[in-house]
């Protein structure tokens, strides 16, 4: 028996080891906010569950109001890099002792007992004074003192259009730990990756004062929060409001504040509650009353149809920033556009982050493209809707992007980390654009059917989990029935390019034998349109020999797999003595080939 017992443990014990975890946190925070010298001082309380299966003898904490100092790594970085972000430049380094940012920690407990820590840049060290064993929890206590910074980069005081508060990375974060360990990123002006956790924030502010943000707020009435009732609750002179709010599963907590916010409500049908925050002399009011007028409920709908239903029962956009930027269930913008379909495009997009960085929750640091990639994508599928575009393909903007860089010779692999590019722009452009297209060319690879399933799938399969491209590529692996391991590889991690070519359409006996080349080192499957004389369309496709199958719910004719070895492939065609008028490799645009000019045959 205990032999029995002792094979069951050794066989079973690495699988749970393997399964899926993660860790889990729970803040309560407490802050005192002094409207006038950019100021507050802070309490947190950090429960901390150890999911892993690791002994865990130390912790990180983020301190990012600690880069908006000159010398810090974001103004060095700024200073350095050959093409700087226009927002950010050298204005790090001309910052004044008033306007730079800090979290001056105070003090900092684990179990009411002390710990020796240490802050380098924007991460704080704490070593355990106990041991956290796998399953265990344990407490932090942290008292601190901050100075919000000048509006520079996303958080900060006084942004360009007079918004007094955007606070956002305002409060010390604790890292994420998972099965690649700990990721304490220094702050140097991109991505975040956060624990799962709930919030629960008390906010002291001036009395004149309207906050929106995270979560859900626990004392409306006691604030006056709602429709033109504020002005009602006024309290006596010289006294603060207190805010409090509870935000449940989510991995950051975000809120901006300014005496002149218009609050707007609007109820989605069958989705969330939609605040609106914004200032009225210097927002566009038109565009965010138009906002109101069935583009936000045709975005919900929109995005619940094809990707998945929004999770939370309230979302706030809020006139904040340096241009948009998302956090868990809003969004700061800026509000002063003009253009009223920009205004919604950059809604849209900032929207969309609420789906893969909010409730997917990747990690943005190591993967900024599944993340600005699949919002972009998503963002531009949702316009193209929105606006009556009708537009067959509306990612052909991301393509033109993707090409320049790669025919320049400036294509960096998407498995760059998103701080470590050599151009902010080739960053942008490999998140975004190439990020976007990443989906788009997988519809192509599997079908529409297949994508639209596996597009759900992943939602609902990889809520709250952070997952990784491994994961996605499975979810679309299963619904498909073909492998994709290879394309995966090919577009994240090498920068090879898709080249292929219409060599020649030569007669032979009862058809013509159609010659194509791959000229490029990506190798993809192929789509082909046949054109006859008297207008008869055929369509074919050739899989990849990697696929091991292809695309299903078409009207594609399969033809013999392409081995990825062999650069050139002879398709013949029995045209029934039909004429020809010309072949093209992927009509619809979606194949990322570099030199699309060879792709057609005319007679």
């Amino acid at each position: 028996m205990k032999k029995t017992l002792l094979l069951l443990a050794l066989c079973t014990g690495p699988l749970v080891f393997s399964q899926y975890w993660q860790q889990s946190v729970s803040y309560s925070m407490d802050i005192d906010l002094d409207v006038e010298a950019h100021q507050y001082d802070g309490t947190s309380v950090v429960v901390y569950t150890n999911n892993s299966p690791d002994t865990l003898l130390k912790v990180y904490f983020h301190l990012y109001f600690n880069a908006f100092q000159p010398g810090s790594m974001m103004d060095v970085r700024s200073l350095n890099i050959k093409d700087p972000d226009r927002r950010v430049a050298d204005r790090i380094s001309k910052l004044t002792k008033d306007e730079i940012g800090y979290q001056n920690i105070t003090s900092l407990s684990q179990d009411n007992m002390g710990l020796n820590w240490s802050i380098s840049g924007t991460v704080l060290k704490a070593e355990l004074s106990v041991p956290l064993l796998p399953g265990e929890q344990t407490t932090f206590n942290m008292t601190w003192n901050a100075q919000v910074p000048k509006q520079i980069r996303r958080s900060g005081y006084g942004n360009k259009e007079g918004v007094e508060f955007t606070m956002a990375q305002w409060y010390p974060k604790l890292a994420e730990y998972d099965k690649n360990g700990w990721h304490p990123d220094q702050y140097v002006g991109r991505e975040f990756y956060g624990v799962w956790g709930d919030f629960d924030v008390t906010i002291h502010a001036h009395r004149d004062y309207v906050l929106g943000g995270t979560g859900y707020l626990q004392n409306a009435d006691a604030v006056g929060f709602g429709y033109g009732n504020f002005e009602k609750v006024r309290v006596r002179k010289n006294k603060k409001r207190v805010w409090r709010f509870k935000a449940d599963r989510v991995h950051d907590f975000a809120f901006a504040a300014d005496p002149d916010f218009v609050h707007d409500q609007l109820q989605i049908k069958n989705g969330p509650l939609v605040h609106l925050f914004y200032d009225p002399a210097t927002a566009n009011v038109k565009n965010w009353k138009k906002l109101q007028e069935g583009y936000l409920q045709g975005y919900f709908d929109f995005m619940a149809s094809n990707f998945g239903k929004y999770p939370y029962r309230q979302f706030s956009i809020i006139q904040g920033g340096d241009g948009g930027m998302e956090y868990p269930m809003c969004t700061m913008i800026l509000g002063g556009g003009a253009d009223f379909e920009s205004f919604t495009g950059l809604f849209v997009h900032e929207a969309t982050h609420n789906w893969y960085y909010g409730v997917i929750g990747t990690n943005e640091a190591l993967y900024p493209w599944m993340d600005e990639g699949f919002t972009t994508y998503a963002e531009e599928e949702c316009m193209n809707i929105l606006f009556d575009r009708e537009t067959e393909n509306p990612h052909v903007g991301a393509y033109r992007n993707y090409v320049y860089i790669d025919t320049a010779g400036l294509r960096e692999p998407l498995s760059t980390p998103a701080d470590h590019f050599d151009f902010n722009m080739v960053y942008s452009i490999n998140s975004y654009s190439a990020g976007s297209l990443f989906l788009n060319q997988l519809e192509y690879i599997v079908g529409p059917f297949a994508f639209d399933a596996g597009m759900k799938r992943y939602w609902s399969a990889w809520q709250f989990k952070h997952p990784t491209p491994e994961d996605f590529i499975r979810i679309m692996e299963r619904v498909s029935g073909l492998e994709l391991d290879w394309y995966l590889s090919y577009y994240v991690d090498q920068v090879k390019s898709v080249d292929y070519a219409i060599t020649s359409v030569s007669p032979v006996m009862n058809g013509v034998v159609i010659s194509l080349a791959r000229l490029g080192k990506f190798p993809m499957p192929i789509d082909l349109e046949v054109e006859y004389a008297g207008g008869r369309i055929e369509r074919m496709t050739i899989p990849l020999i990697s696929m091991y199958g292809s695309k299903k719910g078409t009207d594609h004719v399969v033809q013999a797999p392409w081995a990825w070895t062999h650069p050139v492939y002879e398709l013949k065609l029995n045209t029934g003595g039909q004429e020809i008028n010309n072949v093209k490799i992927d009509p619809t645009g979606r194949l990322l080939d570099i030199s699309p000019g060879n792709n057609v045959w005319n007679k």
